[in-house]
């Protein structure tokens, strides 16, 4: 069983920074998509940004330029640098790894709240 744990949210003023780090339990190397996720009170869980095999990442509309994706392999670890946070970032945000087969492990959450 994969084990994805996440840290780095908080609480943050509106413009201020965060990231938000998922470690995996195994070499990530087995995973064929990675992505970071968020879901704010009432609201359905949206993708924020998703990285493939290489180091391209794909993101949100409402996020890019703002914020970045990366992976450090050496650590089995994603991360999600937040910058220029809005109070509408604020939700729980969750990574989620899926292998070749189709197989999908989620962290299990952490809170990130913007105030205005």
């Amino acid at each position: 069983q994969v084990q994805l744990v996440e840290s780095g949210g908080g609480l943050v003023q509106a413009g201020g920074s965060l990231r938000l780090s998922c470690a995996a339990s195994r070499n990530i190397f087995t995973f064929n998509t990675m992505g970071w996720y968020r879901q704010a009170p009432g609201k359905e869980r949206d993708l924020v940004a998703a990285i493939g095999g290489g180091d391209t990442a794909n993101y949100a509309d409402s996020v890019k330029g703002r914020f970045t994706m990366s992976r450090d392999n050496a650590k089995n670890t994603v991360y999600l640098q937040m910058n220029s946070l809005k109070p509408e970032d604020t939700a729980v945000y969750y990574c989620k790894f899926t292998t070749p087969w189709g197989n999908t492990y989620w962290g299990q959450g952490t809170q990130v709240t913007v105030s205005s």
